[in-house]
């Protein structure tokens, strides 16, 4: 008998005697659960949080109020959102993880920040966009613009998309005194794939939109984009009515009309479908899970998106000594805030229906 022979029989004699795996290999998968969660919440390449939207350390900061003093503690007191409310925030970035501009460790500024309210009773997707020339507290950095937070945050020894997540999702929580249970970098390279992976997205806009970088004419109604059309469209700013608040508004359309594809396709429902779709996306993607599990996180977003979305902007002014910049606006800023802190935000909506964009049809 050889060796390998004498091997394989000691084995099956002992073969008996072994305790089972399974017990064994799903307690040792918890711990990694747990492990991950605790040291390294960002998760980069997970893909399916994407799916979602469309879709901080605790230290106390100095966070600009809204009548233009410090935040008291009262202001800060009612930061975690009530129980069952969910709010993802989407950066949305032009180029991936290497597209440098003004030097070798330097990346793109965030073009558009769209924190995803799902509300308690799942009633419905509120999309809120946050204008990115806001003027905001930013931890090691002084008072500038939110959208250069994703640029301070990924400029270290390398560029790095997870910190500069990081560090905006730190700045919108302190800046809005929301709980950030979630998020998402989507780079455009992303959105492309995305869009293209769920048969196109329908977006539907209230004028033309002709494009700086292509020249292609987007008409007002509704049309379906394919990845290309998308990413030219969201880029737009320059030439329209209201500028970058245009674009925010765009982005909140196709935020809109991809949760509605994703609900009506087979992307949510298929598992074969939903595993090409994260297949497609790679390792360029940049998900936050949070401490839920990422089939609660679908449930919960894919029921509040049955019916129409709300567009909604967080209440802004021009900053009188910074132009093109803008600041909290004193009289709007603090119910609308308080409104989505308190789950509250159909009820404002109600209240400011001139505050609400247009987001298209819903089947």
């Amino acid at each position: 008998m050889t060796v390998e022979e004498e091997l394989r029989a000691a084995f099956a004699r002992h073969e008996s005697l072994t305790p089972p795996a399974g017990p064994l290999r799903a307690a040792v998968d918890r711990l990694v659960v747990r492990r991950r969660r605790r040291h390294r919440r960002l998760q980069a390449g997970a893909g399916a949080l994407a799916v979602l939207g469309l879709l901080g350390l605790a230290v106390p900061q100095v966070v600009p109020s809204l009548g233009g003093h410090t935040a008291t503690a009262e202001f800060l007191a009612d930061r975690v959102a009530p129980g069952g409310a969910l709010n993802v925030l989407l950066v949305g970035v032009d180029g991936g993880p290497d597209r440098r501009v003004r030097g070798a460790d330097s990346v793109r500024l965030a073009d558009s920040v769209l924190l995803v309210h799902v509300p308690a009773d799942r009633s419905r997707l509120y999309l809120v966009s946050l204008p990115r020339d806001l003027m905001v507290a930013i931890p090691g950095h002084g008072i500038n613009k939110l959208n250069s937070s994703f640029q301070f945050g990924a400029t270290a020894s390398r560029p790095d998309l997870r910190r500069g997540y990081d560090l905006t999702r730190r700045v919108v929580a302190d800046t809005t005194g929301v709980r950030i249970d979630a998020g998402a970098v989507l780079t455009y390279p992303v959105l492309r794939r995305l869009t293209d992976g769920v048969g196109g997205v329908e977006v539907c806009l209230p004028e033309q939109v002709r494009s700086v970088h292509t020249r292609r004419v987007f008409p007002a109604g509704c049309q379906r984009l394919d990845g290309t059309g998308s990413v030219d469209l969201l880029r737009q700013r320059y030439g329209m009515t209201w500028g970058a608040q245009d674009r925010d508004r765009n982005a909140q359309r196709y935020a809109a009309g991809l949760v509605r594809q994703l609900d009506s396709g087979d992307s949510l429902h298929n598992p074969v479908a939903l595993s090409r779709l994260l297949a497609a996306l790679g390792p360029d993607l940049v998900t936050d899970t949070g401490d839920a599990s990422l089939p609660d996180l679908l449930a919960r977003t894919v029921q509040a998106s049955r019916a129409a979305p709300v567009g909604l902007a967080l209440p802004t002014v021009e900053a009188p000594e910074r132009p093109g910049s803008t600041v909290l606006d004193e009289r709007a800023a603090p119910a609308f805030l308080s409104a989505l802190r308190q789950d509250r935000l159909a009820e404002w909506a109600a209240a400011n229906p001139d505050r609400v964009t247009a987001l298209g049809s819903q089947r």
